[in-house]
């Protein structure tokens, strides 16, 4: 390596990412936000969604607007509208009753609605 040559950056903003690389972007935020920890002993997972969803009032603010990236995502790989209002549906539910102090917190856990969009996204997509 040249000393003028600087190391390639993990994110590169500048290079347009694939369709396949968009997806499993937004598939490993959906595992972030839904079910990326787990209670040792059970099989109960969670996601950043339940813990960022505990700061009153911020927190669900938060996790929807994160919630409206995946949707964002979808409508840009082509999703069609039904499909899209379904995923906007599953947000607002889980930003409405995530509101709720402990029920919403319990409910974000139960709920999933990014993981449910995903795989609203990825049944879309997998039709030939």
């Amino acid at each position: 390596m040249r000393t003028t040559e600087l190391p390639r950056a993990a994110f590169d903003f500048t290079r347009t990412q694939s369709r396949q690389e968009r997806i499993a972007r937004i598939d490993a935020l959906a595992s972030l936000l839904d079910t990326a920890f787990f209670i040792p002993g059970t099989n109960i997972r969670f996601g950043l969604d339940a813990l960022i969803g505990l700061v009153p009032g911020i927190g669900d603010a938060v996790t929807t607007l994160m919630s409206l990236y995946i949707v964002r995502e979808a409508r840009e790989l082509g999703a069609p509208t039904h499909v899209i209002l379904r995923m906007l549906a599953n947000v607002a539910l889980d930003g409405v009753i995530g509101a709720v102090p402990l029920v919403g917190d319990a409910f974000d856990v139960v709920w999933r609605a990014n993981r449910r969009n995903i795989a609203l996204l990825r049944k879309h997509l997998d039709k030939p």
